[in-house]
């Protein structure tokens, strides 16, 4: 359990001297259970436009409210979490399309 290494994304928005908005992402790893999403979950994010694919459970203590998550070589974006308990959280994750990451 917790064995698979993903890398949670935050990124840091400033702008440069020109006004340009400059986005910086910052990766940081962490351990993982991926899991398949929930057939209920699947369906009603379907009907508000959402498409999860997969869902990652992780320790509480180790999320900081990224927005993206990186697992292999796929970016996915963070759309739902759910704690679980004290201890741990599950993240519900949608694959990124060229141009969105």
């Amino acid at each position: 359990m917790y064995d698979d290494i993903a890398y949670l994304i935050a990124e840091a928005k400033e702008t440069n001297a020109v006004g340009d908005t400059i986005t910086t992402p910052t990766e940081r790893q962490v351990f993982v259970d991926r899991k398949s999403v929930r057939q209920s979950e699947f369906y009603q994010a379907q009907a508000v436009g959402l498409k999860p694919e997969l869902m990652f459970e992780m320790r509480l203590i180790d999320y900081q409210r990224e927005g993206k998550i990186k697992y292999g070589t796929t970016t996915y974006l963070i759309i739902r979490t759910f704690e679980k308990n004290r201890d741990f959280i599950e993240l519900i994750a949608q694959g990124l399309t060229n141009g969105e990451d």
